[in-house]
């Protein structure tokens, strides 16, 4: 796990997003047969569906999780306050399951990276409460704030976090 965090580092994930976080949970996320991998790149063609998120763990437990999936490279870095382009959150997912078998409450947008290279980054939160009854996301997907989401909420730091980066795929056209 403390290769997981140095990759986070390196990717800036840890600062950007999220303060350093000590795992205390696994998931996996998979685009098809494609698992998302620190750093992988996935073009915005093979995002275009929701991901299979799975969260290990034993389907007896009581624990639920949230898990919010942003952008924080759509917004310019040059604006005084850096905010995420919010592309998903799901909440109330019951351990050892699925996040099909959590509540959708930002419905899912794929990667749509106009220029350069961006990371897509996926937080996983265990929730203190039995339902998620907080702060919800404002209603536009811009100006999100991971480290506000979870504090408004009452999450705490992630228990588990995985990314991947994206740039916009080139088209064939003819002339």
């Amino acid at each position: 796990m403390a290769g997981s965090l140095e990759s986070l580092v390196v990717g800036k994930v840890i600062g950007d997003v999220v303060n350093m976080f000590t795992p205390a949970a696994e998931f996996t996320v998979h685009f098809g047969s494609r698992q998302v991998a620190n750093g992988r790149m996935i073009p915005p063609s093979a995002a275009v569906d929701k991901p299979k998120v799975q969260i290990h763990g034993h389907r007896l437990s009581s624990n639920l999780y949230t898990l919010v999936m942003v952008d924080p490279d759509a917004p310019s870095p040059s604006e005084p306050t850096f905010r995420e382009w919010l592309h998903w959150i799901v909440v109330d997912i019951p351990e050892g399951c699925d996040a099909t078998q959590g509540r959708e409450v930002v419905p899912y947008m794929g990667p749509q990276p106009p220029t350069g290279i961006h990371r897509y980054i996926f937080t996983l939160f265990k929730q203190k409460a039995a339902a998620m009854s907080g702060t919800l996301p404002p209603d536009t997907r811009s100006n999100f704030s991971t480290r506000q989401f979870a504090a408004g909420n009452g999450l705490g730091p992630p228990v588990a976090l995985v990314y991947f980066n994206s740039q916009k795929e080139r088209t064939n056209r003819k002339h």
